[in-house]
């Protein structure tokens, strides 16, 4: 495990001082140790207390911490966080602003952590917000990128003409939040390219259905999961024939709501279908390797697959469903990669649970679009 020291703290530092973020670095190895099964929580539990006994000097470290942590470990840290810093604000002690700046502009720390940092430090400097926002608004950290861009949005209301457009043109190529990008929409007279900006995927190659009685559809790899060609020809549901076929989601330019961008209605497409699975084709093309993240909203069970190895699944069906819902991580490689998703049905008769269908971006961490190129082909 990677050992986490910020210079800030070591710089200066007496033998008392040293020895005690020794003693902070053990207790934060202990805690970062829990799994996300529970096991070492006990353990967890035990230097936690220790670790909120050591005081002031261990609260910088902590977040830091979180830089290589799990979601489990991290839940840890953060209580830890919070209650290190309640213990030296009731004791009347400051907090360390400028360790907390330090660590909440240093874009090499995990989002979770430099924003924990960023609101200890505008409860210790209530000016921070004035001198650091601006810096933000292009931040891979969503939430420091998302208060950046709404405290920018209402300067922005009191500009006119050609400012205010170069104002919005600027925060729309850095938003990626679906109601502020809904705001800055509106108030563009050239109407952005919504589809192009956050990577969704509107060209595909369906097909389906297949057979998913009672459900075993979905752990059932049928003849597209092992091997997509385009050119064949497949014994589906009921016997039908069932074949690749192209389909292109319609997109209305004029469309705000990003949210209902590059719906692919397989009820409209296949044909309505119960306790049925379908298969969504499309292949894009990467320059160089990338780390990608596949997002997507889907109101079945769903799963996707990135050149044959799964990213992502989901078995839940009729349980809303909305921008973003599910993120896929994985690894483009340099050229053509493939992105298979299976979307299944149940059998539920009631009209809110006829809906089958789903939509899909490819984007990075920030959520904004690569440069790939979707090409559709398979092989």
């Amino acid at each position: 495990m990677r050992l986490v020291v910020i210079g800030l703290v070591l710089a200066g530092a007496t033998a008392a001082n040293a020895a005690n973020l020794a003693d902070t670095q053990k207790l934060l190895a202990r805690i970062k140790a829990v799994s996300k099964e529970g096991t070492g929580n006990q353990e967890a539990g035990a230097a936690w207390k220790e670790l909120v006994n050591l005081g002031g000097e261990a609260l910088v470290p902590t977040i830091a911490a979180m830089d290589d942590a799990s979601p489990v470990a991290a839940n840890w840290l953060r209580s830890a966080v919070n209650s290190l810093a309640e213990k030296e604000k009731a004791a009347g002690r400051k907090l360390p602003a400028d360790q907390l700046e330090a660590l909440a502009t240093n874009a090499k720390h995990s989002p979770a952590g430099r924003r924990l940092a960023y609101e200890l430090l505008t409860e210790a400097d209530p000016k921070a917000p004035d001198r650091l926002l601006p810096g933000f608004v292009n931040d891979p950290s969503m939430e420091l990128r998302r208060d950046a861009i709404a405290v920018a949005l209402k300067k922005a209301e009191k500009l006119e003409g050609d400012a205010a457009k170069a104002e919005y043109t600027r925060l729309f190529a850095a938003v990626r939040d679906e109601e502020q990008t809904k705001t800055i929409f509106k108030a563009l007279d050239k109407v952005p390219d919504l589809v192009a900006h956050f990577g969704i995927v509107t060209k595909w190659m369906l097909a389906g259905p297949f057979d998913s009685t009672k459900g075993a559809g979905f752990d059932k790899a049928y003849e597209p999961e092992k091997m997509v060609d385009l050119s064949a020809a497949y014994t589906g549901k009921d016997g039908a024939k069932v074949k690749w076929q192209p389909h292109a989601v319609e997109v209305e330019l004029a469309q705000v709501d990003v949210g209902k961008i590059g719906v692919v209605d397989l009820n409209k497409a296949l044909g309505k279908h119960k306790d049925a699975v379908a298969y969504a084709f499309t292949a894009v093309e990467s320059d160089k390797e990338r780390p990608v993240e596949i997002r997507l909203g889907c109101i079945c069970a769903v799963k996707v697959f990135l050149n044959s190895k799964e990213v992502f699944a989901r078995e839940e069906y009729h349980h809303g469903e909305r921008f973003d819902q599910y993120v896929g991580r994985g690894t483009l490689q340099a050229g053509k990669n493939e992105i298979l998703v299976k979307v299944c049905q149940n059998n539920q008769t009631e009209d809110w649970a006829q809906v089958w269908q789903f939509k899909l971006r490819v984007c990075d961490a920030t959520g904004g679009a690569l440069p790939v190129k979707v090409v559709t082909t398979g092989k």
